[in-house]
């Protein structure tokens, strides 16, 4: 009986020792956790920057500033098996501890006393994205206490989803890569979202150690790590007997893979547009973009290696560019792989014939079913000639168009003139390249005598394809443009463009009247040029070299046109038809109003007609109050009318009612019916025209 006393006052000073203990513990911990630096998060930061499409797939990434492949990812990105087999094999406590699990713990030390070393280390996850942050090669007790420590300074500050996040960025996986997702596109080409339980289970077992282990230099090591996993996997029941022996069969990675690299052009933009930027993402549709790359691989297997093939996919309704394969090959230096082709400048060829005749039907000089002179006809120097060096005679605008006949295209060019023609293409937003020391232009430019880009190029006939109202191109995606926008045509001509083309003959195999298009080819069988567009889509079509060779046998018809066909057909959506304006005038030839049944034969044919001064009606000025009174009527009530430049002869209108015949005299009267406001027009010979308001008093 007197014994029990005296035990007890031992339990309770061993028992005040212990307490005395774990309080001076804890001091000791607080102090130590207090004398760290702050705990730093730019490992975490570094990423790799990664360019995505329109619906946040991979296009392609980028290497960090030290050369890892570091790609951001989080949790939601990842198999949720993964996660699980992951949580199983490292830490299957994770979600309940608060850094540090104390059970581990104990393990891990009757481990080291049994083996008189360090077996397991007990760390949780936590504690290895201590280790990651703040690395150190050392495997010593004081390196466990700072992980430790770390760790519960992590959970305080983050949570469990965050702590795992954190994990799967900075876990190594060997070599340069870093993060679960850089490994899976290493090593299974995919992202890992889309895991297998045989690549869940090696990419649970690599972090371990991932420089013994790696797959595509020790697959022996890296095959039994994965066993011990999947073994692990079995018994936690995340997978079945079955499944387990499945995977045990799946061969191991030898190689690593290539990441993507789709759009390499329009990726390398983006990040020198915005490198502080790390995710970027952008308008491209990936699947397409890898299908048209598809597709010019397949292209060029039948032409010269030296030759390459540019493509450009773009939404009408937003301009937005939905794929962009600036060359064959961006690896291939014969082809000058790493140049955007897209944004070369080339002589485009007949490919900008369908704008001369929409400007033609804008200025009411033609209609499709207007006839033309397909025969022998010269400009002064120039005398054009057929692509095929035969004529048909007397043909419609609409058949000249689709047969892209030369003569024709020159001589509606000739009435509208070269200069108009630029201008009003310069003024949608089009740019034009003229050859140095070239002068004033000739009618040699609607035959391909200037330069310009495919992206250019592709950009006016989306107008085209958005009834005449012009949009920019842009690879990133934005808000709706608002206000106005520049229009080359009126939605009519347009129309009339887009309904000829239409029914252009198709290349060979091709269904026809699905999309309307135009082909190209430059002088010298340099460039072959393709575009179509239907109401919701335009693609441009280039082939060519780099290096401005000539290419015998290179026709847009026959190479770049079958390119387009497919392109539309890789789209996957039914060609959209374009709706008829209702002030379209759908007519024969005969029962159009009899000015538009045959082009005007009075215009004269010379270059020097083509250059001279910009039509300006001089008297009366717009605006003007005249008093019929006045001294601008001669003595016999008739109004002085005055034009200056423009090329004779000229028709005077009021009203829209021509009051002359045409003459080619600067100067004329008019006899006003009496007072009122009216409106004067005059056109000259080349279809120019200019107009006056007046108050007649």
């Amino acid at each position: 009986m007197t014994a029990r006393p005296g035990r007890l006052r031992k339990l309770k000073i061993a028992a005040g020792a212990l307490t005395v203990s774990a309080i001076a513990a804890g001091a000791a911990l607080t102090l130590y956790a207090r004398s760290l630096p702050p705990l730093d998060l730019a490992a975490a930061a570094d990423r790799s920057t990664v360019v995505l499409d329109r619906e946040g797939r991979l296009l392609r990434p980028f290497l960090t500033a030290d050369g890892r492949w570091k790609l951001p990812v989080t949790s939601e990105d990842v198999d949720p098996r993964y996660l699980a087999m992951l949580k199983a094999f490292e830490d299957k406590r994770f979600d309940a501890h608060h850094g540090i699990d104390p059970l581990g713990m104990l393990r891990a030390a009757g481990q080291m006393l049994r083996n008189g070393r360090i077996v397991s280390g007990g760390s949780t996850l936590t504690m290895q994205v201590a280790r990651l942050l703040e690395p150190r090669e050392e495997r010593t007790l004081s390196a466990k206490l700072r992980q430790a420590v770390r760790a519960v300074e992590l959970e305080r500050r983050f949570d469990k989803a965050r702590i795992l996040d954190l994990y799967l960025t900075l876990a190594p996986f060997g070599g340069n890569l870093e993060g679960v997702r850089a490994a899976s596109f290493a090593y299974f080409g995919k992202e890992p979202k889309r895991l297998s339980t045989a690549e869940a289970a090696l990419l649970v077992a690599l972090p371990q150690s991932p420089e013994t282990r790696r797959p595509d230099r020790f697959g022996e090591a890296a095959r039994k790590a994965r066993e011990r996993v999947l073994e692990r996997v079995e018994q936690a029941g995340l997978a079945t007997r079955d499944e387990v022996a499945a995977a045990r069969n799946e061969p191991i990675p030898t190689a690593r893979r290539p990441f993507p690299n789709l759009s390499p052009h329009i990726a390398e933009q983006a990040v020198a547009e915005a490198p502080a930027e790390r995710i970027q993402k952008l308008s491209l549709d990936a699947r397409l973009q890898t299908a048209l790359e598809g597709l010019a691989r397949e292209r060029s297997l039948g032409l010269a290696p030296q030759v390459s093939i540019a493509i450009l996919a773009v939404d009408n309704e937003t301009g937005e560019i939905r794929a962009s394969v600036g060359g064959v090959d961006y690896f291939a230096a014969e082809r000058a792989g790493a140049l955007d082709l897209t944004r070369a400048l080339r002589s485009p060829g007949s490919a900008l014939k369908p704008f001369i005749y929409a400007l033609a039907f804008d200025n009411g000089i033609a209609h499709p079913e207007t006839m033309l002179e397909d025969r022998p006809a010269r400009y002064g120097i120039y005398i054009p000639e057929n692509f095929d060096m035969t004529f048909q005679g007397m043909v419609s605008a609409r058949k000249a168009l689709q047969l892209s006949l030369n003569v024709p295209a020159v001589e509606l060019l000739s009435a509208l003139g070269p200069q108009r023609f630029l201008s009003r293409l310069r003024d949608a937003g089009i740019a034009i390249a003229m050859p140095k020391d070239s002068g004033a232009p000739g009618l040699a430019v609607g035959l391909g005598g200037l330069g310009i880009t495919l992206q250019d190029l592709t950009r006016a006939y989306v107008g085209l394809a958005r009834g005449g109202e012009m949009l920019p191109l842009h690879f990133r995606q934005q808000a709706a443009v608002t206000g106005s926008a520049p229009r080359l045509v009126d939605p009519v001509a347009a129309w009339y463009v887009a309904d000829t083309l239409l029914g252009a003959p198709p290349p060979l195999n091709a269904v026809p009247g699905r999309i309307a298009y135009k082909t190209g080819t430059s002088y010298g069988y340099r460039d072959a040029w393709a575009v179509g567009f239907d109401r919701k889509h335009t693609i441009g079509v280039w082939v060519g070299r780099a290096d401005n060779g000539a290419v015998p046998g290179l026709v847009g018809r026959t190479v770049a046109a079958p390119i387009l066909f497919d392109a539309f057909a890789r789209l996957g959506i039914d060609p959209r038809p374009f709706p008829q304006p209702t002030d379209a005038i759908v007519a024969s030839t005969s029962h159009l109003p009899p000015p538009l049944r045959h082009l005007r034969q009075d215009v004269p044919k010379s270059v020097t007609a083509m250059t001279t001064p910009t039509l300006k009606l001089a008297f009366p000025p717009d605006g003007a109050r005249i008093d019929l009174s006045a001294a601008a009527l001669d003595g016999n009530g008739r109004l002085n009318l005055k034009v200056a430049g423009g090329s004779p002869p000229y028709t005077w209108m009021v009203d829209g009612t021509p009051v002359t015949e045409p003459q080619r005299r600067r100067e004329t009267q008019w006899q006003p019916p009496g007072k009122g406001f009216m409106r004067i027009s005059v056109i000259d010979a080349t279809g120019a025209s200019e107009s006056v308001s007046v108050r007649l008093q």
